[in-house]
């Protein structure tokens, strides 16, 4: 049996710990939560020497006198005040070779510890390659610990640094350490920096001219608009190719079970409200990879950290600090990924006021809705060049939801979540290329993480909406046409008892009961709401994508001779959906996050009363 080595993998955020982390574990790496709290770990483990070595790569940490919950995590890991109180047997430090000075502070809090540690220097290369040079063996004398230099991406000193780890035991212990003092320990670092420096790292070139177009105040703010413009163009034209893919993969997947397996309840549950459910939130994994791989690089490369900088001064005006933008952008593509970066935010009030604004950030899901409702009732006309008041209406849509976020989290700093700020510290590392297979595996983490969190959601909101929809079961005549028999069931569903009690509440916006189906429909999945009323209008989708559904919607019904949607319904109901907070998987994540059903509830409860006065306002103004 072999023996199990428990380490921990400490360092600041840019050190290249993640990338070292991915180098040694590679896909055996999962990521999770640590009990208790919504800070994510890593957890990784191989063998060698017949010994199992299992490592914890912890949240990036400036200090462990904690002032974000990343950074409690990491300070209370190391004591053993959490992992069922397991303490690491090791520590491997991770510090950024070109960046020492701001690393050996954070080092000496480490090895007051006592637990035996091993310092690796990463981006050793661009230390050299930018004519700086250190005394390693001299640096190991002044810290008492053992130093393994590697490079991460490119695989050198991994095989090294693997032979060392299960030799923990014979990791010395630093005994020349400064007093704990924030000050005794900056100045011990300058000492230690000054005495094992050879040559001083020259500046680099390439980063200050870079930085003086990105960091200016007014060329930053056009730069960072271009890099939002290619964002926003990436996530929702590039993965295109790749969602029809996929929706076309669960169309005919759902297809063949209504077509090879025995009509019955069961397969019509299978086919409508598990495949197509499911189906639903598999359908935007490329749009969610392809977020996460362009913040991972823009990450890596050093922009990311820009950026926050230059928009720091807009977000002062709301009192968020830069770091919060990173959550906002995050959520144009889901709201649950973007509510999840905010646990980097060390501010608790800031975290919580981006969190409680963040669903206004006009999420991909909301898409579908947008489209169909904007190409059935507003004309395709010419603007001015390119821009069409099709085009113009759903940028503003976007616009809206952007501006209305930043508004209610400046409310929200000046009421309820007043308080004195944290100081705003960044970091601006160099400017890097980054590891495309260190991104890789952190895009698979993530990818695996949202299909957990959000897929279990959605797919018990597909199941029970189908339910909804076909019970209690109406039965027709035989010779009863099955879309008329469709109808059938549907308007004597539990469904559309629920729209239909729902009709006092939303009336005054012009909503019927067959549209109050379609919300109930979107708690589930935004994206539902379409199918939704695909169903309760009895529309039958064979071409595996909305064409000819906004006609539907203003084509007088037969019966009644009304069409289903007015102009002034649809610029109600588009409103509506800027405000609404329509996702389960919203609502779930945000009581994950803040560990209280409090303010998902007052979520609900705000943006749910600020839609339906959006709504009744441009209900009766589009009349």
């Amino acid at each position: 049996m072999s023996q199990k080595i428990h380490l921990a993998l400490v360092g600041s955020p840019n050190s290249g710990k993640t990338t070292l982390f991915n180098a040694l574990t590679g896909l055996s790496g999962k990521t999770g939560n640590y009990p208790g709290v919504t800070v994510d770990r890593r957890l990784g483990h191989f063998h060698i020497e017949n010994k199992e070595v299992h490592l914890s790569d912890l949240p990036g940490s400036y200090s462990l006198h904690a002032i974000s919950e990343d950074e409690a995590v990491t300070a209370k890991v190391l004591r053993g005040d959490m992992d069922g109180g397991i303490v690491p047997d090791g520590i491997v430090f991770v510090a950024d070779a070109t960046t020492l000075e701001r690393s050996l502070p954070m080092l000496a809090d480490v090895l007051h510890i006592g637990r035996p540690t091993l310092l690796v220097l990463t981006m050793v290369d661009e230390l050299n390659a930018r004519g700086g040079d250190l005394d390693l063996f001299k640096l190991q004398a002044k810290l008492g610990i053992p130093i393994v230099g590697v490079v991460g991406n490119k695989g050198l000193g991994i095989a090294d640094l693997r032979s060392r780890l299960p030799q923990f035991a014979s990791w010395a212990r630093a005994s020349n350490l400064p007093a704990r003092e924030t000050e005794a320990r900056f100045q011990w670092a300058d000492l230690v920096l000054a005495d094992v420096t050879r040559h001083p790292l020259s500046e680099s070139q390439m980063t200050r001219r870079i930085d003086r177009i990105l960091l200016h105040p007014v060329v930053g703010i056009v730069v960072f608009l271009a890099f939002l413009a290619l964002f926003f163009q990436a996530i929702f034209s590039w993965a295109a190719p790749a969602m029809n893919l996929f929706s076309g993969w669960m169309d005919h997947a759902a297809d063949w079970v209504l077509a090879n397996l025995p009509a019955s309840l069961a397969t019509d549950l299978l086919a409508d409200g598990i495949i197509r459910g499911v189906g639903a939130v598999i359908v935007f994994v490329p749009q969610i990879a392809l977020l996460f791989a362009m913040i991972f690089f823009f990450e890596a490369s050093g922009y990311m950290s820009r950026a926050a900088f230059v928009v720091d001064r807009v977000m002062g005006w709301a009192g968020l600090e830069g770091r919060c933008f990173i959550s906002l952008l995050s959520s144009y593509a889901c709201a649950v990924p973007g509510i999840m970066a905010t646990r980097t935010i060390p501010s608790p009030r800031d975290r919580l006021a981006t969190i409680l604004v963040a669903p206004f950030a006009t999420c991909s899901a909301r898409l579908p809705v947008y489209a169909i409702l904007i190409s059935a009732f507003i004309p395709n006309t010419t603007v001015w060049g390119p821009f069409t008041f099709q085009g113009l209406t759903l940028m503003g849509l976007y616009v809206l939801g952007g501006v209305s976020a930043v508004i209610f989290a400046a409310l929200f700093k000046r009421g309820m979540l007043r308080g004195a700020s944290l100081p705003f510290y960044l970091e601006l590392p160099p400017y890097r290329f980054p590891s495309l297979r260190s991104i890789g595996l952190q895009v698979f983490r993530r990818v695996r993480v949202f299909l957990k969190d959000a897929g279990s959601v959605i797919l018990i909101g597909s199941i029970i909406l189908w339910f909804l929809l076909n019970f209690p079961r109406h039965q027709s005549p035989a010779d009863v046409a099955p879309a008329i028999a469709h109808r059938a069931q549907i308007e004597q569903s539990y469904a559309a008892s629920i729209g239909h009690a729902m009709e006092p509440v939303f009336k005054p916006l012009g909503f019927d009961w067959r549209i109050n189906v379609g919300l109930v429909g979107s708690f589930a999945a935004r994206e539902l709401m379409i199918t939704t009323l695909a169903q309760v209008y009895a529309y039958e989708d064979t071409d595996g994508d909305f064409a000819g559904f906004s006609n539907l919607l203003t084509k007088p019904d037969p019966q009644t001779g009304e069409p289903p949607m007015t102009f002034a319904s649809a610029v109600a109901l588009l409103l509506f959906f800027v405000y609404a907070l329509l996702c389960l998987s919203t609502v779930a994540v945000v009581r994950r996050e803040t560990n209280s059903w409090k303010w998902p509830i007052f979520m609900l409860t705000y943006m749910g009363a600020m839609a339906w006065v959006a709504g009744f306002i441009g209900y009766n103004l589009a009349k």
